[in-house]
């Protein structure tokens, strides 16, 4: 966050529906560098360095391959809602919703660097009782949801309103992304669909 910017600054300034409204290939790159804000009473931030795109009916690895369902109805629209799953019956994943009503696209939010709250991310990083480094608070889809508290009753929550969970721009710019193939995924291996900060130490391991 730039020097004189408040938490509370940046949260006003949403990214807007229409940022959203294009294929999650678009979208995924230039979520980078954005700040994943939580206003819950207790204010958290975390700037995105890594993501990955999943897209609709023609992509094997998404989850709404085969149309909608109660699980995945949040991912066919509207575009800036919060997709939210659970893997392995254990685990949250968060995704910003992306593309026109209907199309089933999704970024997944994989990996965040820590810019305030890291207390209480950390708090809940450790309530079991082993302690976390902080590279490794928010350093994969599970962590980040863990971190901030998101779990499935943010599914389907608006993005682009201030307040309470949003993406936020505050002008900061990671430069050009490293790219590569998804991870932990069995099909669509070949699609060069995920995005990182290279060099960052919060992104997730191989």
């Amino acid at each position: 966050m730039a020097d004189g910017q408040s938490l509370a600054e940046v949260a006003a300034r949403a990214l807007r529906p229409e940022f959203y409204e294009r294929p999650a290939t678009e979208v995924a790159p230039e979520l980078l560098g954005k700040l994943l804000v939580l206003d819950d009473g207790s204010l958290r931030a975390g700037r995105i360095v890594e993501v990955e795109a999943y897209c609709g009916d023609g992509d094997p690895a998404a989850h709404s391959r085969s149309g909608p369902t109660a699980r995945n109805a949040t991912m066919f629209g509207p575009p800036g809602r919060l997709y939210v799953y659970l893997i392995y019956g254990l685990h949250w994943c968060a995704n910003a919703v992306c593309a026109p009503t209907g199309t089933g696209d999704a970024v997944l939010l994989r990996a965040l660097e820590p810019v305030r709250g890291s207390d209480a991310m950390t708090a809940r990083r450790s309530a079991g009782g082993r302690a976390v480094a902080f590279a490794q608070l928010c350093s994969g889809p599970a962590k980040l949801t863990q971190a901030f508290g998101i779990d499935g009753s943010h599914d389907g929550c608006d993005l682009t309103s201030a307040g309470g969970l949003s993406i936020c721009d505050d002008g900061w710019s990671p430069g050009e992304p490293a790219q590569s193939s998804r991870i932990g995924i069995s099909r669509g291996t070949d699609l060069q669909w995920r995005w990182y900060i290279a060099g960052n130490p919060h992104v997730s391991a191989p």
